[in-house]
């Protein structure tokens, strides 16, 4: 597409773009003429503009004279039109600053909100699989005659903690021995292999104990189907506040809806896992229609060099592509620099 285009058309093309990313209106050839620094006529600009309507990369809306960008226009401009501006140091050195080695479950929340706030979109964050995620520490801790906390640390250092309301009660000396049987049998396995391997292995034990591995093996499964596949979602609100996708209120119903539902969004999201970088899907790209009027911008994030899951942000397609790209890359960057330090 870019070889059928020559050096005026894609000037032309670029200021376009970039004209009505900044003002949201439709652009004609006047403005054209005096923004491209091109010394062309009216007349040479309108038959210019044609020839990119014809191929595709820009339309012209019902009630104006103007043209804005189509899904193919973002997509040429941002793959050989674009300039990336990269961040200010100030700005990479406040991000920084907010994600710190930390529990990761908080260090994943805060990217999210970090992501919203920086691009005024909705920030997501797709948090690791559960079914890949091993046990590192299993702990019971006493806090009531008959309520025990059961602590999980996994190997990727997220911590998870739970009640369990029990039938007997536990001496400390009791919880230490249950504590120091699960994690000789339980430590280095994934979650769901714990069930299978320590079945055999609770008929020899005493019913009691028996009773507080299995409760505290039923809970910890119930804890990571609650948190498996998931992902985490910052500023959705944000939406409601860009015209172009309040205009059409039917349109952003179906887009919370997608929210809500994950999985497909998911699916998408993990696409970027087996790329390297920042991955755009552009309107239809994403082979959702909920997703036609928007752009992702995504990165797989790691930890050790081994990939977790994926960042993105969600807006409209006319967002200022040269700043939230940018923005994206380096909070992947940093974020998996935080979770290898844990």
């Amino acid at each position: 597409m870019n070889q059928q285009l020559d050096q005026r058309a894609r000037v032309l093309l670029k200021t376009l773009v970039e004209r009505y990313i900044s003002d949201g209106q439709p652009v004609g050839s006047r403005a054209l003429s005096r923004q491209s620094g091109l010394e062309l006529s009216p007349a040479t600009i309108r038959n210019v503009m044609s020839d990119l309507e014809e191929l595709g990369l820009i339309a012209s809306p019902h009630t104006s004279a103007g043209r804005i960008p189509t899904a193919l226009g973002y997509r040429l401009f941002v793959d050989t039109l674009l300039t990336v501006r990269p961040l200010e140091q100030t700005e990479v050195r406040e991000i920084e600053h907010h994600i710190q080695p930390d529990e990761p479950r908080r260090v994943l929340a805060t990217a999210s909100q970090l992501l919203s706030e920086l691009t005024h979109f909705a920030g997501i964050v797709v948090t690791p699989k559960r079914d890949a995620v091993k046990i590192r520490q299993i702990e019971f801790v006493s806090l009531s005659d008959k309520r025990v906390l059961l602590i999980i640390v996994t190997d990727n250092g997220d911590v998870q903690n739970r009640i369990l309301f029990t039938q007997h009660h536990y001496t400390p000396a009791e919880l230490v021995t249950a504590s120091n049987y699960l994690n000789h049998h339980c430590v280095g396995l994934a979650f769901a292999d714990v069930v299978d391997h320590l079945r055999a292995e609770l008929v020899q034990l005493r019913q009691d104990m028996s009773d507080l591995m299995n409760a505290a093996i039923n809970v910890s499964q119930q804890a990571m189907a609650d948190d498996g596949s998931n992902y985490l979602i910052s500023g959705e609100r944000n939406l409601l506040e860009v015209d172009d996708l309040s205009s059409n209120m039917g349109r952003l119903r179906e887009l919370f809806k997608l929210f809500e539902q994950k999985s497909g969004l998911v699916q998408l999201l993990d696409m970027s896992n087996r790329a390297e970088g920042v991955q755009l899907f552009i309107g239809g790209e994403s082979g959702m229609a909920t997703l036609d009027e928007c752009s992702v911008v995504s990165a797989p994030y790691e930890a050790n060099g081994k990939i977790l899951g994926t960042i993105a942000v969600i807006g409209p397609t006319r967002m200022a592509y040269e700043r939230v790209i940018p923005i994206v890359d380096v909070t992947a960057r940093l974020l998996s620099s935080a979770l290898s330090s844990n």
